[in-house]
């Protein structure tokens, strides 16, 4: 079971500040991978940190988890909190999210969804990115574009 599994038993639905990480993983076309997430909409791989990770190994295992990638050489972008990022689940569960954001251009492996968080994965043109992209994860995207294009120059 997981730690806020764990600490939810305890505190029930009150609100959390929840550490995570997410991954804009970026080809070599400056294409930002997105995850197509089991709750409908479009995001980035990427979840919450377990007792004893740091982020960056947060990031990679989720990222393992949810696409079946191998990744490395992460840059921190930066680091998302506040009242922006409170949020209430459809469990009635709260909280308030703490995420690092990280960039890599070096993923390896093959593309596998867990068909368990991942409907579907696709590269994205980070002007052309799909309509149903929570404002969540637009969030973590958008201050980075001109980083994200400038990635192979």
């Amino acid at each position: 079971m997981s730690y806020v599994s764990e600490i939810r038993k305890l505190v029930g639905h009150l609100p959390l500040i929840i550490p995570g990480s997410v991954v804009l993983i970026v080809n070599e076309m400056n294409e930002v991978l997105l995850q197509h997430r089991s709750d409908g909409g479009w995001g980035l791989p990427g979840g919450l940190m377990g007792l004893g990770e740091s982020l960056e190994e947060t990031a990679k295992r989720e990222v393992l988890e949810e696409t079946g990638l191998v990744i490395d050489d992460l840059k921190l972008l930066g680091v998302f909190s506040g009242t922006d990022y409170y949020f209430k689940v459809a469990n009635g569960d709260e909280l308030y999210s703490v995420t690092a954001v990280f960039l890599t251009r070096n993923a390896k492996g093959e593309m596998l969804k867990d068909d368990v968080e991942t409907l579907d994965l696709q590269y994205f043109n980070v002007d052309k990115l799909p309509n149903t992209l929570t404002e969540e994860y637009s969030g973590y995207i958008n201050p980075y574009k001109e980083v994200i294009k400038e990635v192979n120059k």
